[in-house]
């Protein structure tokens, strides 16, 4: 018999015990256990991040930098191989690290763990970690942490999928002036090329009462900024009960007093409705600002992607935001490499680089993952190929976003600023509406704040500006 009414009631029960053997590694020790996260991966991921900051610390641990922490934990992201290497790359350095302290517990959980093949490997090669877990019960973190005090093998608790979504834990923000909220989880697109689907499971969308209330919440405790999250927003709403479109959960955060700026990501060009063009378009709280992936300017690339739009459509989508939203800044994910391309494909998508006028986009080389249907395609394309091609997209998304950047050039614009320069610390940065990075004379009295800040000259992707 379950003795928990919540799953919620449930983790705060191990949070208590957990606590209480945190006081006792720290009797042994003669000082505070330390804990360090390091994240691989999306914002999704770095969301995630915070949650397991929020329990370490509940819990009595000192978050460090430092991967030789009392317990180390790593939130992994599988999207591209190379991030895989990148971990096993880690492990690798904690193997000999964990030897000189024999108490350190290493954790993994994340995307890359709900790869059955990543578990063969890390259970063979690295039977030192003590607990591995994936993306759909993070909520049981701090179960699974008590489960590492009492047992010595390796833990392992990966789910296939859920319909669980368990919010009412601990978190500890990076930012006090801004923060990411999920509003939905998973996907249910099945681009050709991509894992996520097959990681995060299916569709899930939280009930806006619980979104609305979490946000009120932080902007209480002073936050300005949200960044809303879902590996397609545009979908939001369709799991629920009493079905809600994300333009009309816009519309209900945009009445919240005190809420600065809201910002949201990803957005799936074949999901982006008029209603949510015209919200955008009518607010005054919602960023300049929309990320609207690409991937290929190639129409026969953009089928085999299983993308469902043409390059047409997806040209006369961003001209009519542009057109409504004269002001807005697009940005954008191009894949290079995919199966079959070729040169004619690349023409295409510089194409629509130049038709657009991107502010910033994400370029990427193709990343062929096991299980997705386009790493069975025939015709996968030469590293010497990608490696030409790749640079020409480069090139081209530079030189476009010089120029649109630019235009703003000699004008005044309101920059929230967010951390003393990382370069200069006579400067602080900051971003506009339409995320551009400006840096500016000023000091750590400003972060979290908004002015209004003159942009005296482009560089490419950033200004250097003064405070007005």
């Amino acid at each position: 018999m379950n003795p928990f009414n919540t799953e919620t009631e449930k983790q705060y029960f191990y949070l208590d015990k957990c606590k209480e053997h945190v006081i006792e590694l720290a009797r042994q020790l003669g000082r505070t256990p330390t804990a360090c996260v390091t994240t691989f991966g999306c914002q999704m991921n770095a969301r995630d991040s915070e949650k397991l900051v929020g329990i370490l610390q509940q819990v009595g641990y000192q978050v460090i930098e430092e991967e030789t922490a009392d317990f180390v934990i790593f939130n992994t992201c599988t999207v591209r191989d190379n991030a895989n290497q990148k971990v096993y790359g880690r492990l690798g350095k904690l193997k000999s690290t964990k030897r000189k302290i024999p108490h350190m517990k290493v954790a993994l959980c994340g995307c890359m763990m709900q790869e059955p093949s990543a578990i063969e490997k890390i259970r063979k090669s690295y039977s030192f970690v003590n607990l591995v877990f994936g993306t759909h019960n993070i909520f049981k973190f701090a179960e699974l942490l008590y489960g590492t005090f009492v047992q010595d093998r390796m833990l392992v608790d990966v789910w296939e999928d859920t319909d669980q979504i368990v919010e009412d834990l601990p978190c500890t923000r990076k930012y006090p002036f801004k923060s990411g909220i999920n509003i939905m989880f998973g996907c249910n697109n099945f681009c050709s090329y991509c894992i996520v689907p097959y990681v995060r499971g299916r569709e899930r969308s939280r009930e806006p009462k619980d979104i609305l209330a979490e946000i009120k919440a932080l902007v209480a405790d002073g936050v300005v900024e949200v960044m809303l999250l879902g590996q397609n927003v545009n979908s939001y709403g369709k799991t629920l009960s009493t079905p809600m479109t994300f333009a009309q959960l816009l519309t209900e955060i945009e009445k919240i007093e005190g809420l600065k700026r809201i910002r949201f990501m990803t957005s799936h060009p074949k999901d982006l409705s008029e209603e949510l063009i015209q919200v955008m378009k009518a607010s005054n709280k919602i960023c300049k600002h929309l990320h609207l992936p690409l991937q290929s300017g190639s129409t026969r690339i953009l089928e085999a992607m299983n993308r469902r739009y043409t390059k047409e459509q997806y040209l006369a989508l961003a001209k009519h935001i542009k057109e409504e939203i004269p002001d807005i800044a697009l940005t954008t994910d191009i894949i290079v490499g995919f199966p079959g391309e070729t040169s004619e494909d690349i023409d295409e998508t510089i194409d629509v680089i130049k038709q657009v006028g991107y502010e910033n986009a994400f370029t990427f080389i193709y990343s062929k993952r096991t299980g997705t249907p386009a790493a069975a395609m025939p015709n996968q394309v030469s590293e010497e190929w990608v490696k030409t091609e790749f640079e020409r997209v480069l090139k081209t998304v530079q030189e476009t976003a010089r120029l649109t950047v630019g235009k703003y050039e000699g004008t005044s614009q309101e920059v929230l600023v967010e951390e003393i320069n990382e370069q200069d610390s006579t400067l602080v940065s900051g971003r506009m509406s339409n995320n551009t990075i400006v840096h500016f004379k000023g000091d750590a009295s400003l972060i979290g704040t908004l002015v209004d800040v003159y942009l005296d000259e482009c560089h490419g992707f950033y200004y250097m500006g003064h405070r007005i």
